[in-house]
């Protein structure tokens, strides 16, 4: 018990450590935020425009933006966390304590875990300005939908997500040079799959398997039933037993092949802070 206690102490200050870094550099953080506000509503702005551009016929315009904006927002939210665990190790680097982070008497388990629950939080509070700026430009009834439903997606969905980027982070920790800039093409290609802005089936059909390879298409499709169809929570388990079953295989794969990549990376002497 003393041990446990001793690991989330120390798995807490991860958490602690990520917060007084985001204070630091609060001008970045709020021309992030502000970037991330303009570019969602850039997009939900589409759904408006498109009716303008086709002359306005057949095409429900209020649905449309409500489609755009919630697929900006879930995608929003799982990529901030993707690029807070990938970036464990740049971080580091930038810190210049990269030698000391992962010499330290912690597990990795316990260390992750502490990064990614800072990752999880910040992502949450970042959703949640997004979201009340999108209602108050769009004038967005929120009134039918099932935000708990919703909230619970983006929880589940937060777990396969931790095991894909834990995979991420071993690619700074392995290339120092170049390796953060690797870990786009693994962002980029959940993106183009998992229909954030279209439905998976406008993909050409070789392509169309890989989305349901992506825990986002099942966050994106579970979120547009819980906040465009009012869908009931009970109603969400085929959405969610996939996002868990991933998850449960890509957290602990993610933590044993970052083990191995952490243990290769000492023995060839790429813990230097400098690429």
């Amino acid at each position: 018990m003393t041990t446990l206690i001793r690991e989330l102490k120390a798995s807490y200050a991860f958490i602690e450590r990520n917060y007084y870094i985001v204070k630091r550099y609060w001008a970045w953080e709020l021309v992030w935020l502000v970037y991330t506000v303009a570019n969602s509503l850039s997009i939900s702005f589409i759904g408006v425009g498109a009716g303008q551009v086709s002359g306005g016929e057949g095409i429900d315009t209020k649905y449309l933006v409500l489609y755009l904006a919630i697929g900006t927002l879930v995608w929003r939210y799982l990529s901030v966390i993707f690029y807070w665990v990938t970036d464990v190790v740049g971080m580091e680097r930038w810190e210049g304590t990269i030698e000391y982070t992962l010499m330290a008497p912690i597990t990795r388990l316990m260390h992750m875990l502490g990064q990614t629950a800072f990752a999880v939080l910040y992502s949450l509070v970042h959703t949640a300005v997004v979201l009340g700026v999108t209602v108050l430009f769009f004038d967005v009834s929120l009134s039918n939908a099932n935000l708990f439903g919703f909230l619970l997606l983006l929880i589940a969905g937060s777990l396969s997500f931790i095991g894909i980027s834990i995979f991420g982070a071993i690619l700074p920790l392995l290339f120092p040079e170049r390796g953060a800039q690797m870990t786009h093409l693994i962002i980029a290609g959940l993106l183009l799959v998992s229909g954030v802005y279209y439905p998976v089936t406008v993909l050409p059909e070789w392509l169309q398997p890989a989305a349901y390879l992506s825990p986002a298409t099942y966050v994106l499709d579970g979120a547009r039933e819980t906040l465009l169809n009012g869908a009931p929570t009970t109603s969400l388990w085929p959405f969610i037993w996939p996002l868990l079953l991933m998850g449960a295989i890509a957290i602990p794969a993610g933590l044993w092949a970052f083990r191995e990549a952490e243990r290769y990376a000492k023995r060839t002497g790429k813990l230097h802070r400098n690429g």
